[in-house]
């Protein structure tokens, strides 16, 4: 039997992406760099990606909908403190998620 040599890939990776995955495949019974030698082996044996990569394809009434959110529809305030009262709501909101993502 002929002996393997290893190469080493390092990847950058977002913290919150690799704990999240770590978490995962924890849950799955093996480690990331075990999940990483699956998916490249998979790769391999399939000649391309082991999984579809496509942009979204939406039906008809889903893309009716996604455009008719897009459409910009102003709001209307009663008085500049309701807007300042929005904005504070909002910038609030958004430091609460950042907090928990």
């Amino acid at each position: 039997m002929a002996h393997q040599t290893s190469a080493l890939i390092q990847v950058r990776i977002d913290e919150k992406v690799k704990s999240k995955a770590d978490a995962l495949f924890a849950d799955l019974g093996f480690d990331t760099p075990t999940a990483i030698r699956i998916f490249l082996n998979q790769a391999i044996r399939r000649e391309g990606m082991p999984f579809e990569v496509a942009k979204p394809q939406y039906n008809a009434e889903t893309l009716a909908a996604l455009l008719d959110e897009m459409e910009i529809r102003p709001k209307r305030y009663n008085s500049f403190d309701e807007i300042l009262a929005e904005v504070h709501a909002e910038l609030e909101a958004e430091e609460i998620n950042e907090i928990h993502d």
